[in-house]
């Protein structure tokens, strides 16, 4: 498998010049400064890449095995992650008072990006736990803060997310975990599935978020309630005790991610798990959505990250195999990269995941805005979740995909690596809530629900800026200004469509959703490249910087306008006209 190389450049660029990193920033008490932001990328960049990214590979061939009740992970795994908490990397984002080195959520989104593309199996386990740092640290109470948040936060102690039962899968609500109360706390009885780092070797403890019932409880999600349970008890001095009732049944045994331990875990099988209640009864799926947002803005990096190394992965090959005369060039020898269509594949791919990537840490700056009681900066943020969720998952598949491609046939052979890319990426469009129930998410209660407000927001930002760019001299920012706007009218015809017909026809409106789901990532994929490329013009112009790097966005914005935001049009007929015939559709025809 080649070499990772942290895309710091771009980061540097799009935090300094595109999203407001320094807004987020006085979001904090950390006391921080864009440049250290900066800095701190650059070592995570350096661990990244020379400690996890070589174990990807490792963990794919050598996965955990589970013997006698305990989960024993990769080789190098234990060490790596040893290396991980001791730069204080788990806390990046946690909170000062426990240990964290409270950064913005956008300074921990450009590090979450390395740390899965270095190898998203292992990146998986700190995703996690970061989640229920702050789901913890906002609805739990002191002392539960007490005897796990500073673990937590300094990774010496890994979390989970458990929610999934063989029989309710993706609805929650018809889940039979049961709690039963029990002289201030509650005992666990019940199965839960798909659990990621569930059990394993790396920490002394494991602490389990974890939805449940309890006795007498309405039916449904609204008689869900959430606890904290640990892999081992914490006496009151802090010290570990003896092992909870529960357990790690089995390992999945999965397409991809294989280096990443999922467990199928069992609670009560004697006396029940002890639990400790989070917040009060029947409002678990209320808090759970606290680590949910963020395990989805985090899923959605997941795509970006290991499309950023399927690409480059392919780009390496594309550079050093020689194949075939290029058409059009008189030099022979030259690498397979000068062919147009596998120019083509490149390019495309690399404006996507810069265009993902800029949308991500749009949505992270936007959420820490949130936090701060910006209404605007929330409403956009929940607009903007499932589609950083769901678009940035479908492109990590088509990008590595695409990186098979590229190897040709070497790419279906296991040996290049390439194919792991593939394997690894299917899962994201799948876990954290499918691409279709986020596409539902976004028409139904983003955009029906208010009417539209919040999309006709964003789309006279967009506009706006199209008619910049439009104004622009030359020909490329004009020409990526005119797709913007084209774009921007496809999104605001099939918007109002969504609203004007999802009460009396929601079946043909939810027929359409992952299309229009698609429809908006991709114009708002152009906007963050607009950005960027009038970012980048307002560089050249001013003799600052890199000019290469500058010139390279702005081709690549013109790439993705050209190559990628044409599609607006016929995804917004899809929306408008495709979504009734599906709905109609007898199923004796499937």
């Amino acid at each position: 498998m080649t070499a990772y190389a942290p895309p710091l450049d771009d980061l540097r660029f799009l935090l300094s010049h595109v999203v407001d990193l320094t807004a987020a920033l006085g979001t904090t008490d950390s006391g921080a400064e864009a440049d250290d932001v900066l800095a701190a990328l650059e070592e995570a960049g350096r661990l990244a890449a020379d400690v996890i990214a070589p174990l990807n590979s490792v963990g794919d061939r050598h996965p955990p095995r589970i013997e006698n009740g305990q989960v024993f992970t990769s080789p190098g795994w234990r060490e790596a992650y040893r290396q991980f908490i001791d730069g204080g990397w788990n806390g990046i984002a946690g909170p000062n008072d426990h240990g964290g080195m409270g950064l913005p959520m956008v300074a921990a989104a450009a590090a979450q990006e390395l740390w899965q593309s270095a190898s998203m199996a292992f990146a998986l386990c700190p995703m996690l736990t970061q989640a229920g740092i702050e789901l913890l640290h906002a609805k739990g109470t002191e002392a539960q803060k007490t005897r796990y948040l500073d673990k937590l936060t300094s990774g010496e102690w890994t979390g989970t997310m458990l929610l999934t039962e063989p029989q309710a899968g993706s609805d929650v609500g018809a889940l039979r975990t049961r709690a039963v109360r029990e002289n201030g706390h509650y005992r666990l009885f019940g199965q839960k599935i798909y659990i990621t780092y569930g059990d394993h070797d790396m920490t002394d403890n494991v602490i389990h978020m974890i939805l449940a019932r309890v006795e007498g409880a309405p039916p449904g999600i609204k008689g869900i309630s959430l606890f904290v349970s640990p892999k081992i008890l914490v006496n009151e001095d802090g010290s570990l005790g003896q092992r909870n009732d529960c357990r790690p049944v089995n390992l999945e045994h999965k397409l991809g991610i294989h280096g990443s331990p999922t467990c199928v875990m069992a609670f009560g099988d004697q006396e029940g798990a002890y639990a400790e209640l989070i917040g009060e009864e029947n409002r678990g799926i209320e808090y759970m959505f606290l680590m949910m947002n963020n395990a989805r803005l985090n899923v959605g990096i997941q795509g970006v990250g290991v499309a950023e190394r399927a690409y480059q992965h392919a780009r390496h090959y594309a550079r050093t195999r020689v194949q075939s005369k290029v058409v059009g060039r008189k030099q022979d020898g030259l690498a397979i990269i000068h062919h147009p269509d596998v120019t083509r594949m490149l390019a495309v791919a690399k404006a996507r995941i810069q265009a993902a990537r800029a949308l991500y840490l749009e949505a992270a700056t936007l959420l820490d805005l949130a936090r701060t009681g910006t209404p605007s900066a929330a409403t956009r943020a929940d607009l903007l979740i499932p589609v950083v969720k769901a678009w940035s998952t479908d492109l990590g598949v088509d990008v590595a995909s695409m990186g098979i491609q590229v190897h040709g046939g070497m790419g279906f052979v296991e040996e290049t690596g390439a194919a792991q890319h593939y394997r690894d990426a299917r899962i994201a469009p799948i876990y954290e809530g499918t691409n279709g129930i986020q596409a539902n998410d976004l028409v139904a209660r983003k955009v029906a629900r208010d009417g539209g407000a919040a999309m006709g927001s964003l789309l006279e930002e967009i506009t706006g800026l199209a008619g910049r760019l439009i104004d622009q001299p030359g020909d490329d920012l004009p020409i990526i200004g005119e797709a913007l706007a084209t774009g921007a009218r496809a999104l605001g015809e099939a918007t109002d469509w969504v609203v004007t017909t999802f009460d009396s026809d929601p079946r043909a409106v939810l027929a359409g959703a992952v299309a229009f789901l698609d429809l908006v990532g991709t114009v708002v994929g152009g906007w963050m490249m607009g950005r960027a490329a009038l970012a980048a013009q307002g560089l050249l112009a001013e003799r600052q910087g890199d000019p290469q790097f500058a010139e390279a966005k702005i081709i690549l914005a013109r790439v993705y306008a050209e190559q990628v935001l044409v599609r607006a049009d016929t995804l917004a007929r899809t929306v408008t006209e495709g979504g009734r015939v599906l709905a109609e559709l007898d199923e004796a025809i499937l």
